[in-house]
């Protein structure tokens, strides 16, 4: 197999499900031959597994020492906080998975500060990701985070519906926060070739059955715990490695990536635009939309302002003023 690079990818939290899958992916992708498991808890067992898997070109290592892990990593992806339960919305893990950011950030910091990128998946992410990025001392384009399964939950619903492939439903974005506050964005989808817009508000797709969807596409992390009493794994998984894989010099991403944000209308926040994933790190444009759609990301920032000034409340961050002093990029 030809892979992308030799350089060091570390998974984080690798011993949970999300991050044994991970490790599967970044392999059958054929990322890196360079490649560390590190977990809290040993994730030796995941690493046999895929030595047992017969990636045999590979250098497979395991490690519950964060320094060892660490040293040297050039990319890290971290799935490594609490899980989502039913009942639960990605707030709720607000406090305790930041705390976490904040160590994650540190160590970076301490241990790999020539890393070239970091995702952040684990939630709510927007805010882990903002948090990371903010002690690891990093750019701001080093460190992104998982916003396109939004995108995908869309795309997945049209196809359903109109009962075409999924690559016959493009344009599909969701852009803001990762959670229910999410703004949808429909103006620029095609349902194989014709324009949404045309097709919403007949008989075929009534404007409430549009509106249903939306909502269900911000909900849909609720729904798989639903359908399979856990929180998803295989999706965001598959999802962070493709962005990893991008920033590598591989394939384009595909979707909007939560990057970090300071314009002169949205300050301190990292949220999904319109971005472009490379191995030049993340670039975002502004997303373009109908007045109603622009109306949805800007109440989507408002709710992620309050969480991140939530974080200050809680003594996880200081007050903005000070983020440069912990992180002169900011």
């Amino acid at each position: 197999m030809q892979y992308l690079t030799n350089e060091k990818l570390v998974i984080v939290g690798a011993a949970g499900m999300i991050g044994s899958n991970m490790a599967q992916s970044a392999l059958m992708m054929g990322l890196t031959t360079n490649l560390c498991l590190y977990d809290v808890f040993s994730p030796e067992g995941v690493a046999e597994e895929m030595r047992q898997s017969g990636f045999d070109e590979v250098n497979i290592t395991a490690t519950t020492d964060v320094a060892e892990a660490f040293k040297d990593a050039k990319y890290i992806i971290s799935s490594g906080g609490a899980p989502r339960k039913e009942g639960m919305t990605r707030e709720d893990l607000l406090a305790g998975n930041c705390k976490i950011a904040e160590e994650l950030g540190k160590n970076i910091k301490t241990y790999c500060p020539d890393v070239k990128h970091v995702v952040i998946i684990f939630n709510p992410a927007d805010l882990t990701g903002l948090v990371t990025l903010l002690y690891s001392g990093l750019k701001p384009g080093q460190v992104t985070t998982l916003a396109g399964l939004d995108s995908t939950r869309l795309q997945n619903a049209l196809a359903k519906k109109f009962g075409v492939m999924m690559n016959q439903v493009t344009g599909c974005a969701t852009y803001g926060g990762h959670g229910e506050q999410m703004a949808v964005f429909g103006s620029a989808v095609k349902i194989a070739g014709k324009p949404l817009t045309d097709i919403i508000g007949t008989a075929e797709f009534p404007e409430e059955e549009w509106e249903q969807m939306k909502k269900d596409v911000t909900q849909g992390g609720a729904a798989i715990i639903k359908l399979r009493g856990r929180s998803s794994f295989q999706s965001p998984s598959y999802l962070s490695v493709e962005m990893i894989r991008s920033v590598m010099g591989g394939e384009a991403f595909r979707f909007p990536a939560g990057t970090y944000v300071s314009n002169e209308k949205y300050d301190h926040i990292m949220m999904a635009m319109d971005t472009v994933l490379d191995k030049n790190g993340c670039s975002y444009k502004m997303p373009v939309g109908t007045e109603e759609e622009i109306a949805k990301l800007d109440a989507s920032y408002a709710h992620l302002c309050k969480m991140r000034d939530e974080l200050v409340t809680l003594n996880i961050v200081p007050a903005i003023s000070e983020w440069s002093k912990i992180n002169p990029n900011l």
